[in-house]
């Protein structure tokens, strides 16, 4: 039997009385929100970088770009680092280097952070990260919503109610128009979901792994059928969470500084070398930074969180 739990990624659900009726709730709501997002302007630095480098043999079915979507590098940066160009044919049993650290967003001590621009998921709990891995979140149309949420469903083989917003782009496509898909292996929400408090949205698998470490979704944040499935059995309703918009990262590891930037997919957050300069400034690491490592990480924003300890650069040219 059709689940019931997805109206709609990003959907309009109530009507206007109820909005009317809600306004100065609404207003309450933004003005505690502003003074979060205030808080959030200068988040604390990190301590901690997840991943790490290793090397991993071609499988059959393999590209640069399913590698990337699995591990969480783009294919550009997986590319380079194995000296290939990005439409590069792969062979079986191929070794490739795959650098797929990233800084923690020091947010939360329990619950899950998702950052937009960095693409990953961290799972937090007693102060400890449980897991982290890439997800795939709303293409700029059609963008992921930053803000607080919590877990409030848990469903296995969920069906998916095809919203009306996505009934009309089937339609101006020229694709067949679907109001429910079934679960099996054609179902976008692949076999676990866990919708959240902000309303329509969820976390979910996928049938297209392909397209994870993309943003390619209505908003939902896609996640691949093992990632999923082991964040389904670790949560409960209740779980809290939070999604932020952080282009740049920077985290002291003991005496080494790492710094990760994004490309700025929803156009909101230019500034990342005056953010850069702030932080610096704010943590004292003016004399702990190669200021060239730096600049390069932020002309190129690959995505991965590369050190800039001063003197790392001159042992990486010997």
């Amino acid at each position: 039997m059709a689940t019931k739990q997805t109206h709609a990624p990003g959907a309009k659900t109530h009507g206007p009385n109820v909005l009317a009726g809600c306004l100065p709730v609404l207003i309450l709501f933004s003005l505690l929100w502003s003074s979060r997002a205030a808080s959030q302007a200068q988040l604390p630095l990190s301590e901690h970088v997840a991943g790490r480098e290793f090397s991993y043999t071609v499988r059959k079915g393999d590209s640069l770009s399913s590698i990337g979507a699995r591990f969480g590098v783009g294919t550009g940066v997986l590319a380079a680092s194995n000296d290939l160009s990005t439409s590069s044919a792969l062979k079986i049993g191929q070794p490739l280097r795959v650098d797929n650290r990233h800084i923690v967003p020091n947010i939360l001590g329990d619950g899950i952070v998702i950052n937009i621009p960095q693409r990953m998921l961290f799972y937090f709990k007693e102060g400890r990260i449980i897991r982290h891995f890439p997800v795939g979140l709303g293409r700029p149309a059609w963008p992921t919503p930053a803000g607080e949420f919590r877990i409030i469903e848990k469903r296995q083989d969920p069906a998916w109610h095809v919203p009306l917003s996505i009934q009309k782009e089937m339609r101006r496509e020229g694709k067949p128009v679907e109001t429910c898909v079934p679960p099996g292996p054609d179902n976008p929400l692949g076999k676990h979901w866990l919708g959240l408090s902000i309303g329509g949205y969820g976390i979910h698998g996928t049938n297209a792994p392909a397209s994870i470490y993309q943003f390619r979704t209505h908003g939902c944040i896609r996640a691949h059928a093992d990632d999923i499935a082991k964040l389904f059995d670790e949560v409960v309703r209740g779980t809290p969470g939070i999604l932020v918009y952080r282009r740049l990262l920077i985290a002291k590891a003991g005496d080494r500084i790492f710094m990760e930037v994004h490309r700025d997919a929803y156009n909101k957050e230019p500034y990342v070398q005056d953010r850069f300069e702030a932080t610096v400034e704010k943590f004292g690491l003016e004399s702990m930074v190669d200021r060239p490592l730096a600049q390069d990480i932020i002309r190129k924003q690959e995505g991965i969180a590369r050190e800039i300890s001063r003197g790392i650069g001159a042992e990486n040219s010997r």
